[in-house]
């Protein structure tokens, strides 16, 4: 049995998007308005195939359903999804739902918690972040009437910056801006705004405002936790959250340690460097970009290597 499955990454094109993702990472992009790099997927919308071992072109979707015991027994769908975006554009404006409103409305499992951690932005980057009507009711008024610059909170962003977006938030990924997600695998968006823009057929684009207002949370409030650090062997260990759906860490190595797992399975995306991992079975190798999952039942990871890595484990809503 592997005990790391490498994944090949899916590729979405966007209005939005640039090219970022070659530049940064060397993926082979389909365009240059490529958004999105799928890193860690088991959606419909965007299966990830494992490239390599016992288990080489599977998607993890069908792997997930057919072997529960490599990742503790999972049923249902694979719950979180791992991907880089390219903003060279302002992304819309845009709520997702909580799972209660996405399986009475859209009849699917899961909503759309999500986090970014900022992997690269340029020094006028910024998000929408929130907004700031106090009432739902003053939410509705200034939305009809297009109030959107006195509505939308905006915040500066910088490389480093770690953004938690419960379901519910106001958001939108400002021009400028390369950041890793770590989401709930849900593909619903309720857009609240998008700047009037046209689509690439010329059309514009679908807006969801009811939806919108009745998925924010209202009044805002942010929610991203303090970090906590500590050192493990010769790694830096900064959690950014551990929270319901998702805890992800933040590990910078400048020697060797061991990947400690708190769930039957990890998600690791490699965002600088290089290194090697092995147990008494196999060694891998892996470069910044990379993408894998570490499976249930494995003999400890032994990591060595000059690299910054994320690790994303599923919570207890997961």
């Amino acid at each position: 049995m592997s005990f790391l499955l490498r994944m090949k990454p899916v590729f979405k094109e966007k209005v939005w998007g640039g090219n970022a993702l070659e530049k940064e990472f060397g993926y082979p992009i389909p365009s240059e308005n490529t958004g999105e790099c799928w890193g860690i997927s088991g959606h419909e919308n965007g299966e990830s195939i494992i490239e390599e071992g016992p288990y080489a072109g599977k998607t993890l979707r069908a792997l997930w359903e057919e072997k529960p015991g490599l990742f503790g027994g999972g049923s249902g769908e694979f719950p979180l999804l791992v991907k880089f975006i390219d903003a060279a554009q302002d992304l819309s404006v845009q709520v997702h739902p909580d799972d209660d409103y996405a399986r009475k409305k859209e009849g699917y499992a899961y909503g759309k918690t999500e986090c970014w951690y900022i992997v690269s932005a340029r020094p006028e980057a910024e998000l929408v972040l929130g907004h700031h009507a106090r009432s739902r009711e003053e939410l509705t008024r200034m939305a009809q009437s297009g109030r959107w610059d006195e509505l939308f909170r905006r915040v500066p962003v910088k490389k480093g910056d770690f953004i938690y977006v419960p379901s519910g938030t106001v958001h939108a990924i400002g021009a400028g801006i390369v950041l890793l997600e770590v989401q709930q695998s849900s593909d619903i968006t309720y857009r609240f705004y998008d700047y009037d823009r046209p689509d690439s057929d010329g059309s514009l684009r679908e807006l969801h405002i009811e939806d919108s207002i009745a998925c924010s949370m209202v009044p805002h409030e942010d929610r991203t936790p303090d970090k906590r650090e500590w050192a493990e062997e010769d790694a830096k260990v900064e959690e950014l959250i551990d929270s319901e759906f998702f805890s992800i860490r933040n590990i910078t190595l400048d020697g060797k340690t061991v990947l400690r797992k708190r769930a039957p399975y990890q998600l690791i995306t490699v965002l600088r460097g290089e290194g090697t991992a092995h147990n008494e079975k196999e060694t891998h190798t892996f470069r910044q970009g990379d993408h894998f999952v570490v499976t249930e039942g494995t003999s400890p990871l032994h990591l060595e290597g000059n690299m910054q890595y994320i690790v994303a484990e599923p919570g207890e809503k997961a």
